[in-house]
């Protein structure tokens, strides 16, 4: 039973499987399509929501030193994703990846991980987006019929009707092609980068230094007995990290880790990029380092523009400037997010239905969803159901429920990606890579370690819910998954491997 858990796809075969043409998805974006679609979700909750958080909370101005730790967490990973979408060109990503050097248990794992990660994605992003709308609506004389706004800090019964209208509008674009999405994308990510580029400049005009001081704040400890409120760290050692201090930036860099996901988004594209193995480092690669240095920027002008202990949770750009007496800016920054948030939403979509349309078409989940539509070449079944699941959840759900979930996701795929290029490196060195991972397996073995280290300082309450989905996950695959996998069934002779152009 062992062996055939743990058995391989050759990547060959994966990519034979992309040729059959119901279950073919069109290849039609470039390099600059894909680092567009890697900034339109990088930057995003990340600048305008979560930067006031940490700043207040954990790290002070020193919250830009959180970002370039998260950042350089994130390249190390990035550098094998790169690898791994240059050489096995298929939708699904780490999943996928996982699928050529692990075996399909680990794959069935990474992508139900995946799932998880991509739709509460989608939810806080469009919790946030939802928030958003109602404060420029507010500032209009607007205001949103009690039960039908944002739930977030609320008690009563409501559904955030606007976060779920985004995903369903959201999810009939991204079925109508991904040319269509591409384009949308360019024109909101030109909007969002102005944005940001507005506030860098403006701002770094009304930074005083006295709001630099302290740069890294008095540590304070963690209050003792919180057991699932503090990181897992106090639960493995017997203590807690101290919030602000160096501790603390790394507590940040846990929590900002959000903010940067999206380059592996952008991996789930690889069968639809005209030529992935040129393209998918570039846009990977660069996508991560333009938002790395802006969100660098950002936090450094913020924290200077305004003292930490004061920044504003909600809206931490828009109401520094309001505080410094510039309240057109603040309107401009809330526009600015609201445009933005909306590409993060997408493109979280995009990944999650590649990555389930991948397993489908690998038999792991029903085959029914595998199949592309006619006329868009799009996986438009995958799409319609994710987008309805998500839009409920994004309407009943508040968003602090769901942040962290996402984090720890994210993470655990980096580590399974990694792990993997050291494998396949070993297991099938024959393999053409067009982009090749420097140093192997110092870099992979190092990006092991950053995600395992700002795993462990999640919160533990993080980890049970967790450990919960991925229970579930194994409930699925032995119920299901196990032997309706295509992969089996080719092994006893009920499916004969694809040979190219055609279904089998």
């Amino acid at each position: 039973m062992s062996s055939t858990l743990f058995r391989t796809k050759k990547v060959e075969q994966s990519i034979l499987d992309t040729e059959e043409p119901e279950h073919a998805l069109k290849k039609s974006l470039s390099a600059l399509d894909l680092t567009v679609f890697g900034v339109g979700v990088i930057i995003g909750t990340g600048i305008f929501v979560l930067t006031g958080t940490v700043a207040k909370d954990n790290a002070g101005p020193a919250t830009a030193l959180a970002f370039v730790a998260a950042g350089i967490a994130c390249a190390l990973a990035a550098l094998c994703y790169a690898e791994f979408a240059s050489t096995v060109p298929v939708a699904g990503s780490a999943y996928t990846f996982s699928y050529a050097s692990l075996g399909e248990l680990p794959a069935w794992i990474i992508g139900w991980d995946l799932v998880l990660e991509f739709a509460l994605g989608t939810a806080v992003v469009a919790v946030g987006w939802s928030g958003y709308i109602q404060s420029l609506m507010e500032n209009a004389g607007w205001v949103m019929p009690a039960g039908l706004g944002s739930r977030e800090g609320a008690d009563a019964f409501g559904f955030d009707i606007l976060a779920a209208a985004l995903v369903l509008v959201l999810t009939g674009i991204l079925v109508l092609g991904m040319k269509l999405s591409a384009r949308i994308t360019s024109i909101v990510v030109a909007i969002k980068v102005t944005v940001v580029l507005v506030v860098i400049i403006a701002g770094a005009f009304l930074i005083k230094g006295d709001n630099y001081d302290p740069f890294i704040p008095k540590e304070q400890p963690v209050e003792a007995g919180a057991s699932l409120d503090s990181p897992l760290i106090q639960l493995m050692f017997g203590w807690a990290p101290s919030n602000f201090g160096v501790m603390g930036i790394f507590t940040a860099a846990s929590v900002v880790f959000f903010a940067f996901i999206g380059f592996d988004v952008v991996a789930t594209a690889a069968e639809e990029t005209k030529n992935p193995q040129r393209d998918m480092p570039r846009g990977i690669l660069g996508s991560l380092l333009i938002c790395t240095t802006l969100y660098v920027l950002v936090s450094i002008v913020v924290t200077g523009m305004q003292h930490y202990s004061e920044l504003s949770v909600d809206a931490p750009l828009a109401d520094a400037f309001k505080a410094t007496g510039h309240p057109w800016f603040a309107g401009f920054i809330s526009f600015g997010a609201a445009v933005g948030l909306t590409t993060v939403c997408m493109i979280l979509l995009l990944g999650q239905t590649r990555v389930f349309f991948a397993m489908s078409r690998d038999g792991l989940l029903p085959r029914f969803f595998s199949h592309v539509h006619p006329r868009f070449k799009t996986p438009h079944r995958p799409t319609i159901l994710l987008g309805v699941i998500i839009a409920i959840l994004a309407g009943f759900t508040p968003l602090t429920e769901l942040a962290a979930l996402v984090n720890i996701g994210t993470l655990f795929a980096f580590v399974v990606v990694a792990i993997g290029v050291i494998i396949l490196r070993k297991s099938r060195p024959d393999l053409p890579r067009a982009f090749r991972t420097p140093w192997v397996p110092v870099i992979p073995i190092l990006s092991v370690c950053a995600s395992l280290w700002l795993m462990i300082n999640l919160p533990a309450e993080t980890w049970v819910r967790f450990a919960i989905w991925m229970a579930a996950g194994f409930l699925v695959y032995f119920l299901y998954g196990r032997t309706h996998s295509r992969l089996a069934r080719r092994e006893s002779g009920e499916e004969q491997p694809s040979v190219g152009g055609g279904t089998p």
